[in-house]
């Protein structure tokens, strides 16, 4: 049964904005310049390349496959079954642990310690409710945590901008080319929401135009967003922004703002609450996707009859999440998640290359570009978390394999 075509460009907008700017934004700075140093805003520039390329390339494979289910759907059309599965794959697991990442950020903002991993748990509980009664009530909640998070987001700059700090801040380390493209590599989880919108195609209203404008609107304003954030992060707080916890609370603090924290606290914990509703809503549909053709249990493949949306798929992810929150801790999360959201990215941008005359919206250079650049910020993940995710690719391969062996 089709999904109902129910999202308008602003829609589409609203929920990548929401799944952009969420968590990343204010937590990411401290470990980014701890690597990147004064060479931040040429890692930021980096980040933004990478995830336009990828912008570029996952927009022109949803003008011409409308469909739910994002790369997964485009690379089995263009490359084949196997690219398309290894897509789909990454994609589920990478969002997944990203899932958890996000409900851990939320509680981290809104509960007190001890309390955390309850909040957490509630948070996807919660948000799994919502995304089973309807696409609509998904884009109406996610403009509202848009509009707060921005305006917390608006007051950080403000303050920034216009205020004297109480201190000199601490100068910052010199960067190398490692270390900035760590910084890169650090900052483009916070980039991935993009594509979020086109896992969505089969909800999207005129989908050839609206998917493409979507996917670059909401690009663009988070790489202001993140630009402005950057810029008076660097100036109030200095390299004391590497070992701040929460830097954007910090730059309030130090720019002699300190009645609008508790502003932030909520800022943040409504990003990250925005972020994870838009993340359990497009693993949701890749899942729905890949179980239509069989790679996952035909059972996930139900759309409910009343609210045409996946409500198995959104189930059985929402529990997985809640295991990892209960067993794992962010850093792990993060780093597993960028592993599969990298791979993910480089199947789109082989996809869009292998796009014949007819079908192509932007030269093919963007593609290698943006290919090339995931295989580099995949090289600077750290090892462990570049082990655990090869390991659960190379299972997820052998799954497929068993199952074509045992298909009559």
């Amino acid at each position: 049964m089709p999904l109902a075509r129910r999202l308008t460009l602003r829609d589409a907008v609203a929920i990548g904005l929401g799944s952009m700017i969420g968590a990343g934004v204010f937590s990411v700075w401290g470990p980014a310049i701890s690597v990147a140093g004064t060479g931040l805003l040429v890692a930021l520039l980096i980040a933004g390349v990478v995830a336009f390329c990828n912008a570029t390339a996952s927009a022109q494979l949803a003008a011409v496959h409308p469909v739910a289910g994002g790369t997964y759907a485009y690379a089995r059309a263009e490359i084949g079954p196997w690219s398309g599965y290894i897509a789909g794959w990454c994609f589920v697991i990478g969002k997944i642990a990203s899932c958890a990442a996000m409900a851990m950020t939320f509680a981290a903002y809104a509960a007190p310690a001890g309390w955390q991993i309850p909040v957490a748990v509630g948070a996807v509980a919660a948000l799994c409710v919502v995304n089973c009664f309807g696409v609509t009530r998904t884009a109406l909640l996610t403009r509202v945590l848009v509009v707060v998070s921005l305006i917390g987001l608006a007051v950080v700059v403000a303050a920034g901008i216009t205020a004297a700090p109480s201190a000199e801040p601490a100068p910052l380390a010199e960067p190398t080319v490692y270390g900035v493209l760590q910084g890169a590599g650090l900052l483009f989880f916070a980039f991935a929401g993009y594509a979020r919108i086109a896992t969505m195609g089969e909800e999207v209203t005129d989908p050839a135009r609206t998917i493409p404008r979507a996917i670059i609107l909401a690009l663009s304003g988070a790489v202001i967003v993140y630009a402005l954030i950057a810029v008076v992060t660097m100036l109030v707080l200095g390299a004391d922004a590497a070992t701040s916890a929460a830097p954007l609370a910090d730059v309030l603090t130090g720019a002699g703002w300190s009645a609008a924290v508790p502003l932030v606290r909520v800022a943040a914990a409504t990003a990250s609450l925005g972020a994870l509703l838009a993340l359990l809503t497009g693993t949701g549909r890749t899942t729905l996707a890949m179980a239509r053709e069989s790679d996952l249990p035909r059972f996930l493949a139900k759309v409910d009859d009343r609210w045409k949306v996946p409500r198995r798929a959104e189930i059985l992810i929402a529990a997985i999440v809640i295991g990892i929150v209960l067993v794992a801790d962010l850093r792990g999360a993060i780093g597993f998640s960028s592993f599969g959201v990298l791979l993910y990215y480089l199947i789109a941008n082989a996809a869009a290359f292998r796009q014949g005359e007819d079908a192509r919206r932007y030269p093919r250079w963007l593609q290698v570009l943006g290919a090339l650049g995931c295989l580099v910020l995949v090289s600077t993940l750290p090892v462990v978390a570049s082990l655990i995710g090869a390991a659960i690719v190379l299972v997820g391969v052998g799954y497929r394999m068993l199952r074509l062996r045992v298909a009559p």
